[in-house]
């Protein structure tokens, strides 16, 4: 059976537009590199890389993308943005390799008039001869109606008067913008339906921005109106608020439009985010749909529990769909489902009673506003068994740390052995020393000797990402042998002090 589905152009315009986020720009090999990225694994359907005449490193870069484009197959999927200047950006184009111009033209009277100052009449001849001039230097000519949106609103006799002019000239595609971001749902759906009803063997793209947050809301209703191709960005980057989103898009058309389809492979389109992200500096938030960090992380105990029992909180949005995977966050809401989710994905079994105790210590965590990661999982276990073997005689009851300008660090300590309570205040070297110093008097007083230190460790779970713990690992010398306690928190000094009280009750 053929496959009846309509085909939408994706045309990534994140190296043009995207480029356009305050703060941002790309160099010439981070666009080369997005530029392949988007063509080869994406696999958009074109991408828009720059403006004519911009700049010389803009220049270059679009040489190199059209020199690699050229060589693999690619160079008419590479669009540049021209001007209406005669033959500046179309000499512009043939030096730098690229076939296919996005001529910048005006869809909204109020533009023409004020702006340009300029009759349509006379706006009209001069596309006409850029178009005419494009087609004999063999570049194909797109064209885009600036501030169209605002023309459909506001002077839509004018825009029909030139749409009527440009559907009888040799241009590939008419693109469709809503430069400002101004449109809802309801007019794009009613605009694009009037056009594409008027112009049925024409191809008509449509350009979104976010200013109202209705980025994909607006080009899901121009899908449902007809429209022919999509211009998108790579983590909604552009002007502003920003473009529509390119993942956000293409996640919405696969399981909301059935008779449409399109060329991006979903499983691409994180790696592809990351990359921008990481050259751009511009940072996604991790609440972002599709890419951002936490879109795939359950934090409720009981939507894990759930999630156990017949996947009764998964949507159609399944992070493998997108190359990614499903987490399990672990804090102050985590109930013994997140953690076990969380446990079975390391290999780790835990009898009941141990559960309980990561639990209640996750929960600890979160409360203070620590961010647990499933990496800080087998340094919470390892500290928790660890303590279940040692009978506790000694106990630190107190302590009260102080650090100043100018001053020896000190500490009140106050400990309990065999129920005998002793409190004592020392300084030191380090916060750590003045506690050891403090200790040794109070055990000088018992007749007792404390171990030699003999090496002291500390370590963050691997990656270092998470803020919520350190171990602290130490290693003493007591009659002739060596042995090492350990200490979990979120503060070194205190890991110390827990791994010291180990070895307390060790001897």
């Amino acid at each position: 059976m053929p496959n009846s589905k309509r085909h939408i152009e994706i045309m990534d315009t994140t190296l043009r537009d995207g480029e356009q986020t305050s703060g941002v720009s790309f160099s010439a090999s981070e666009k080369l590199t997005i530029a392949q990225l988007l063509l080869t694994e994406v696999k958009v359907d074109r991408i828009e890389i720059a403006s004519a005449r911009v700049s010389e490193g803009e220049f270059l870069a679009v040489k190199k993308i059209t020199s690699w484009a050229a060589a693999n197959g690619f160079i008419d999927k590479v669009e540049v943005l021209t001007f209406v200047d005669g033959e500046t950006s179309i000499n512009w184009m043939v030096e730098a390799g690229a076939k296919v111009m996005n001529l910048l033209t005006k869809g909204s009277l109020n533009h023409l008039t004020h702006q340009l100052k300029k009759t349509p009449q006379q706006h009209f001849d001069e596309i006409a001869a850029v178009i005419a001039l494009a087609n004999s230097k063999g570049i194909t000519c797109n064209v885009y109606l600036e501030d169209w949106s605002n023309g459909m609103r506001n002077s839509k006799d004018y825009v029909f008067q030139y749409l009527d002019f440009l559907t009888q000239q040799p241009v590939k595609r008419i693109l469709l913008p809503d430069t400002l971001g101004v449109l809802i749902p309801s007019e794009v759906s009613e605009f694009i339906s009037e056009i594409v009803n008027r112009y049925p063997n024409k191809h008509f793209d449509f350009h979104g921005h976010n200013d109202y947050d209705l980025g994909t809301a607006n080009v899901l209703a121009a899908v449902k109106a007809g429209i022919h191709g999509l211009h998108l960005t790579v983590n909604g980057m552009g002007e502003r608020a920003g473009n529509a989103s390119l993942s956000s898009t293409v996640a919405v058309l696969n399981d909301f439009v059935k008779n449409v389809k399109t060329s991006v492979v979903e499983k691409s389109l994180y790696s592809v985010s990351k990359l921008v992200e990481t050259f751009s500096g511009f940072r996604v938030s991790p609440n972002q749909p599709i890419v951002g960090e936490n879109v795939f992380t359950q934090t409720a105990g009981i939507h894990a529990d759930g999630d156990k029992k017949n996947n009764l909180y998964f949507n159609d949005l399944m992070p493998e769909r997108f190359g990614r995977q499903r987490k399990y966050a672990l804090g102050k809401t985590s109930g013994k489902a997140n953690i076990e989710n969380n446990l079975q994905q390391l290999g780790i079994q835990l009898s009941d009673d141990d559960l309980k105790k990561v639990t209640q210590r996750i929960i600890e965590l979160g409360d203070r506003k620590e961010m647990v990661t499933q990496a800080d999982l087998p340094y919470i276990i390892s500290d928790i068994l660890d303590s279940n073997t040692i009978e506790e005689k000694v106990l630190i009851e107190n302590y009260v740390l102080t650090h100043s300008k100018d001053l020896r660090p000190s500490v009140t300590l106050k400990i309990s052995i065999n129920n005998e309570i002793f409190e004592e205040h020392a300084q030191g070297d380090g916060q750590y020393d003045a506690f050891v110093n403090a200790l040794q008097k109070i055990y000088k007083l018992k007749k007792l000797e404390l171990p030699l230190l003999t090496d002291y460790t500390v370590r963050i779970p691997p990656g270092g990402k998470s803020d919520a713990l350190c171990e602290t690992i130490i290693t003493w010398l007591h009659n002739g042998k060596e042995f090492k306690t350990r200490g979990l928190d979120s503060d070194q000094t205190v890991a110390a002090i827990k791994a010291t009280q180990k070895m307390l009750n060790i001897i």
